[in-house]
């Protein structure tokens, strides 16, 4: 089976004025879908049915939206007037509202992405007029909410307007819209609280037996307040769905600052606070080697510092020893004293700078110390280590004075 060029596949389900059809377009190898009414049923309706099914596809195809269905073509073939547009997999929100309240963040979220559909139309001059649950589609993994069936919708500046007609459906329509008085975009706002106020709460906002009720309670009854049927309703919200429902269209808010309303409203949680993981073995060993490590290394590099000072830096107007020097063999060394100098107090005079033997001692006594350092840091005096460098250390001083006082001898001899 054909409609004009496209190839159906199978039936989607019937719509307001007619047939659905999956179907495809060769032209570019896509799946669309068909919306389709015989024109003779639409003659029927009235002498400007007809031209009101194409003003679908002309107010509708003005449309280029995130949450808007997108009109691909229009035409008539066959005894019937067709509409090709976007194939949407997916559920509609009837499907969804049908399974009770829907959780608040996700009622706030179809809420926004809806009045931001109706901003845009809106502000293009087209008014959607029929908003129901039946035509806002949830498809795509992100839940992208898209609004379809603009089947009734017309330009606003259109001279062809139906005042005195009821069209849409009676539990979502505006009071002004079930009067058959002229409607704006104000009607359509009413519409979505009506549909906002059912997936907050899960009842109808109005409800009855019979056509006459259902509107006589759009046109004059408030429906029950939202936070008595859910309490935990936050007040704000509670607030604008009264706004969107009031029944003189001038309190109601238009399309835009509902959408920016709706987005001040939806609070994003924060992610849940996880458990840092258990560092790995690797890790645990590192950071006990740096807590450990880093005060030894600080304390080692504080005492060599204090000995290279001691050693290169005497007192004012003493001259320093040359740093590298090679030491000749060493002589047998003397009775130890008891105590160590100080390193100030082994100092060259100036006119033994040039002592190669005595610059040597000097160097093996700076290597020792630094050497006795470290060892402190890790253990003891009463060390074996320790004990041993300080018996070095005194038969250095001890030969060190030695060769000092050979040296007088010599010079006064």
């Amino acid at each position: 089976m054909k409609i004009g060029r496209y190839e159906i596949l199978d039936e989607i389900g019937q719509g307001a004025m007619g047939t659905v059809y999956r179907a495809r377009d060769p032209l570019i190898e896509r799946t669309v879908a068909i919306k389709t009414v015989p024109i003779a049923q639409l003659q029927q309706e009235g002498a400007d049915a007809e031209s009101r099914f194409l003003r679908e596809a002309q107010s509708a195809g003005r449309l280029s939206h995130p949450n808007i269905v997108t009109i691909y073509d229009v035409g008539e073939a066959d005894g019937l007037a067709y509409i090709a547009m976007e194939y949407l997999p997916g559920a509609t929100l009837r499907h969804l509202m049908n399974k009770g309240p829907m959780p608040l963040d996700l009622a706030l979220e179809t809420a926004t992405q809806m009045a931001e559909a109706l901003a845009f139309a809106h502000e293009h001059g087209v008014i959607h007029r029929d908003i129901k649950p039946a035509n806002v589609v949830v498809t795509g993994r992100h839940g992208r909410i898209k609004l379809t069936d603009f089947g009734i919708a017309h330009l606003v500046n259109s001279d062809h307007t139906h005042a005195g007609q009821m069209l849409g459906s009676p539990r979502y329509m505006s009071p002004e819209q079930a009067m058959g008085r002229e409607v704006d975009g104000r009607s359509d706002i009413f519409s979505l609280g009506a549909v906002l106020y059912e997936m907050l709460t899960g009842r109808y906002a109005f409800d009855g037996d019979s056509l006459p009720t259902i509107v006589y309670r759009v046109v004059n009854e408030t429906p029950v307040p939202a936070a008595s049927l859910r309490p935990q309703l936050p007040a704000a919200l509670a607030a604008l769905l009264g706004r969107m429902l009031n029944k003189n269209p001038a309190t109601r808010p238009d399309a835009r600052a509902l959408a920016s309303a709706f987005q001040a409203l939806t609070v994003t949680p924060p992610p849940p606070l996880l458990p840092a993981p258990p560092p790995s073995n690797r890790v645990s060993r590192l950071l006990r080697v740096l807590a450990f490590g880093t005060p030894v290394g600080v304390f080692l590099l504080i005492g060599v510092g204090i000995i290279v000072i001691q050693h290169f830096l005497g007192p004012p107007g003493q001259a320093t020893t040359p740093a590298v020097v090679a030491r000749p063999a060493a002589r047998p060394p003397q009775a130890a004293p008891a105590a160590l100098p100080p390193l100030a107090d082994m100092r060259s005079p100036p006119d033994l700078e040039a002592d190669a033997y005595l610059a040597g001692l000097d160097k093996k006594q700076v290597e020792l110390r630094i050497k006795r350092t470290e060892l402190l840091l890790k253990y003891t005096r009463q060390h074996p280590d320790v004990v041993q460098i300080d018996r070095q250390l005194e038969r250095l001083q001890v030969e060190r004075r030695r060769h000092l006082r050979q040296r007088e001898k010599n010079r006064e001899g």
